[in-house]
């Protein structure tokens, strides 16, 4: 998900936001994919084609939250093993104020 700081940081260094964001039903806003990738991900070079201005989430990656455990590392993430409990604990704190942000953002797209 994308908080509004992310959508005009993109902006700024002159990405269209129709491009890359889309809104789901709850007023999230969330980055595109395109054929099972992110919008930016360079499927030929395998990287980032943002890194440096990548979206708050993607930089706490792969701290995420899940609704069953709480804090977690991604399963998903082929690096899992290298989270320290120090960084769980650090960027875990950065997951639940980006999350309050978000909601706090969608609320406001919906009111």
């Amino acid at each position: 998900m994308l908080s509004n700081a992310d959508v005009e940081r993109l902006e700024k260094v002159g990405y269209n936001k129709q491009k890359f964001i889309r809104y789901d039903k709850h007023g999230f806003a969330r980055l595109r994919n395109c054929h099972g990738f992110c919008v930016f991900y360079d499927v030929v070079k395998c990287r980032c084609k943002i890194y440096k201005h990548r979206p708050l989430g993607c930089r706490i990656y792969p701290i995420i939250y899940s609704e069953q455990e709480g804090i977690v590392v991604d399963d998903l993430c082929p690096m899992k093993n290298t989270v320290s409990e120090i960084e769980l604990k650090r960027k875990g704190k950065k997951v639940i104020e980006l999350l309050q942000r978000l909601d706090n953002e969608a609320n406001s797209r919906r009111a």
